[in-house]
């Protein structure tokens, strides 16, 4: 089943960018993955072809018309889920990415200027999602973010099955640090552990920097998850 990526944005010119390379760019040109993008500005009623309009109450910038961004989400509506970039959203999550991997793609709307007319998110079934606390020029940058996510986990697109398992925020925690050849490079060596062949001590090592990493880096992290987690929050399989 190929997974299907709708984009909404005033700037269609914008993708597939950095989607269009690497893992993302090779499974989209293998099919295992689509992706098109509706510009919104083609649902404009007048012929000025308006999409937005000033803030109710006054203040600075405009906002995106709701009358228009619900035609266009009707346009292409069939039942993915639909997802706005928005820096009022939940913080995307590697347990959401998932969720959507599983499914039959995404709709994701791309916010510009002051945001989207609140009704819009009371009228249709919009998850509004956020890529981190700072802002952008406009939500594309972030729809790519969110889609790359996504691909990189397609079955497939990644090498080893198990890439995708092994890394940061699948068990709730840092990944543990890597390392590589040269042994010694500028008076700095590979930790012994990792060179002895013993694969049980370098499973413990690495949970350990894990654990330690996740408490000094990210606090929030290691204390929502205990310092060990036990099931990945992820949603991710290991298999044994």
């Amino acid at each position: 089943m190929t997974f299907r990526a709708s984009v909404l944005t005033l700037y269609p010119d914008m993708f597939p960018g950095p989607l269009g390379t690497s893992l993302a760019g090779r499974a989209l040109a293998e099919g295992i993955w689509s992706l098109e993008t509706t510009n919104i500005r083609d649902f404009a009623t007048d012929r000025h072809r308006s999409v937005d309009d000033t803030p109710a109450g006054g203040g600075a910038g405009m906002v995106l018309r709701c009358d228009v961004l619900a035609s266009a989400l009707d346009s292409v509506a069939d039942g993915r889920p639909m997802l706005a970039m928005s820096p009022r959203g939940a913080p995307l999550t590697q347990e959401r990415v998932r969720e959507l991997v599983a499914g039959k793609g995404a709709i994701v709307l791309c916010g510009r200027f002051e945001g989207f007319d609140e009704r819009i998110f009371d009228a249709r079934p919009i998850e509004p999602v956020s890529i981190g606390d700072y802002i952008l020029s406009g939500g594309e940058l972030g729809a790519m973010v969110l889609l790359d996510a996504c691909v990189r986990l397609l079955p497939g697109v990644m090498g080893a099955p198990t890439s995708g398992v092994d890394e940061s925020f699948e068990t709730g925690l840092l990944e543990h640090p890597h390392y590589t050849r040269p042994n010694e490079w500028e008076g700095r060596t590979i930790p012994e552990v990792l060179r002895s062949g013993d694969h049980a001590k370098i499973a413990a090592w690495r949970k350990a920097r894990a654990i330690e990493d996740t408490r000094l880096r990210r606090p929030d992290l290691y204390e929502r998850h205990g310092g060990v987690s036990q099931a990945p929050p992820s949603g991710a399989r290991r298999d044994k």
